[in-house]
């Protein structure tokens, strides 16, 4: 699966009102609006929360982990797993990368 994540010159911290102007290519998981990566910082955010994030399907985590992996390349993130399974699909699954 190829990403869809691009750069975006909005950084730092996100009102609700700067999220709603993001384009969709600025999140993890582009059609539910769901973790904006806008920089490093919001790069490990979505990493951190990606098990958190409810209603979405595999093929959605498969384009979410594609869409980290390209922001945190851009953004110099270390990303320690290869798979989104590593990251777990529910809250607090446990993480053998960590």
């Amino acid at each position: 699966m190829t990403s869809t994540w691009k750069p975006h010159e909005k950084h730092g911290g996100l009102s609700s009102k700067d999220k709603r102007e993001l384009p969709e290519t600025v999140f993890a998981f582009p059609k539910e609006r769901k973790e904006p990566m806008t920089d490093a910082g919001h790069v490990r955010n979505a990493i951190a929360r990606f098990d958190q994030v409810q209603g979405v399907t595999d093929a959605d985590r498969d384009l979410a982990f594609q869409n980290i992996l390209a922001a945190a390349k851009h953004y110099g993130v270390d990303v320690a797993e290869t798979d989104w399974r590593q990251l777990g699909r529910l809250p607090h699954t446990p993480n053998p990368a960590h």
